[in-house]
């Protein structure tokens, strides 16, 4: 059967995006003209604030001691976690060699970008995880050089829980500072920082437009727009765990989709029936993003079969994926399109949002169709080498003078010749082919 729409969004992650592009190149070609003064200037003016950019060791130190005891030990377990999986993606990219042809040898070979800027966001919420995300894989992989920034607080600068995290997982430097000028001071290698090759880690439309318009000067890990998640859940699912988990996503923003995708029309019925109520019980800021997230952006998709949601969920392609269905194994082989995958009611996104190891930095908006989120390997180039025999260089010089000519290369084609000429001197080579 066609798709049931039990809840139709009435407005897309498009739908809402604001024209900042030339605000945000402004601010960009302003901090790149003038340096650190203007930098700081816009600090002053958005972050509200007038202390330390770059985080001394003393206050480094000081801010660590404001974080209470348990809260280190719960960050420093989310920590170990994401360093273990982070140990274990880097043992999949390995150097490599290989022999083409005989006498040419290829090979492939890993090497670290030297300088990380991570973002850390620091607004309404203390985005403690995203420290621990972001830092930890740069330091994992290799990173030389790891900058971590976040909004500073009026009269008391980065949250220190943030500087805590950070800290400990491996950051260099920590810089005071948040929004399209923190993007531009680690790109530009403002306040004696060296240039950030890659800028990663989340934040507001601005920051991801500063991203946007860097990207070249400098790699990003993706386009990031507002965070989704959706739920497949079966009959066998339980309403108010789905419901709860709907809820806690919608959270996130004004703007965040939360999409439910089942065959069990009472299932979606009272997963609907109980989200107002469970909305109505957040904190009054977490509500009305939930609220409206889940007002203007929710939809509920009844489907005829579980082959069905797994196409619809596949067309979605979303951030957070959540199986809350029977025979997990065969929805982990389905499914193609997703950020990260979450089997069972065992598990929920909150984990990997926080704690469990994976990355919460994952692709947003249907980008999942074709990248997937943060890892060690985002911050890793991956180089190709070759050296050869001169007996070894024949068949591949003959082949390129030939395919050069059909080209129109001929420079490329003299570059053939000359070493066929000087490595084999007694012989002679068709290097030239009739056109096609």
């Amino acid at each position: 059967m066609a798709l049931q729409y039990l809840k139709k969004a009435t407005l897309t992650s498009s739908t809402d995006v604001a024209d900042v592009s030339h605000t945000v190149k402004e601010i960009l070609d302003a901090i790149e003209a003038g340096g650190d003064s203007v930098a700081t200037e816009y600090a002053a003016k958005f972050d509200n604030y007038d202390g330390s950019i770059i985080l001394s060791a003393e206050e480094i130190d000081a801010a660590c001691a404001l974080v209470p005891e348990k809260l280190k030990q719960d960050i420093q377990f989310a920590h170990a976690n994401v360093k273990r999986f982070a140990e274990a993606q880097k043992t999949t990219l390995q150097d490599i060699e290989v022999e083409v042809v005989p006498g040419l040898i290829a090979g492939q070979k890993t090497i670290p970008c030297n300088t990380a800027g991570c973002y850390i966001p620091g607004g309404r919420y203390s985005h403690i995880a995203s420290a621990i995300m972001t830092v930890t894989t740069a330091k994992v992989a290799g990173v030389h050089n790891i900058v971590a920034c976040s909004p500073p607080r009026p009269g008391v600068g980065v949250a220190p829980a943030i500087v805590y995290a950070a800290h400990i997982a491996g950051a260099d430097t920590i810089l005071a500072m948040g929004g399209v000028q923190a993007i531009a001071s680690m790109t530009f290698g403002l306040f004696s920082l060296p240039k950030a090759d890659i800028l990663v880690g989340p934040g507001n439309q601005f920051v991801a437009e500063a991203k946007r318009i860097l990207f070249g000067r400098v790699g990003i890990d993706m386009f990031a727009g507002p965070t989704d998640s959706l739920i497949l859940a079966d009959k066998n699912a339980d309403p108010l765990i789905a419901a709860v988990d709907l809820v806690s996503q919608a959270e996130h923003g004004y703007n965040s989709p939360v999409w439910l995708v089942t065959d069990d029309r009472a299932l979606a019925e009272k997963v609907m029936e109980l989200v107002p109520g469970l909305i109505a019980d957040l904190p009054e800021l977490n509500g009305k993003n939930a609220e409206a997230a889940w007002r203007d952006y929710a939809e509920v998709i009844l489907c005829s079969d579980r082959e069905e949601m797994a196409a619809c969920s596949d067309d979605y392609a979303p951030e957070h994926l959540t199986v809350q269905a029977e025979d997990l194994d065969w929805w982990l082989d389905r499914l193609q399109c997703y950020g990260s995958l979450f089997l069972g009611e065992e598990t929920t996104v909150s984990y990997g949002d926080k704690a469990s190891g994976t990355n919460h930095v994952l692709p947003t908006s249907g980008a999942a169709n074709y990248t997937g989120g943060l890892s060690v390997h985002k911050y890793m180039k991956i180089v190709t080498w070759q050296r050869a025999t001169r007996e070894g260089s024949k068949s591949i010089a003959e082949a390129t003078a030939r395919i050069s000519r059909l080209e129109g290369m001929e420079g490329h084609a003299r570059s053939a010749d000359v070493r066929l000429a000087k490595y084999f001197p007694d012989e002679t080579f068709e290097l030239t082919v009739p056109e096609v």
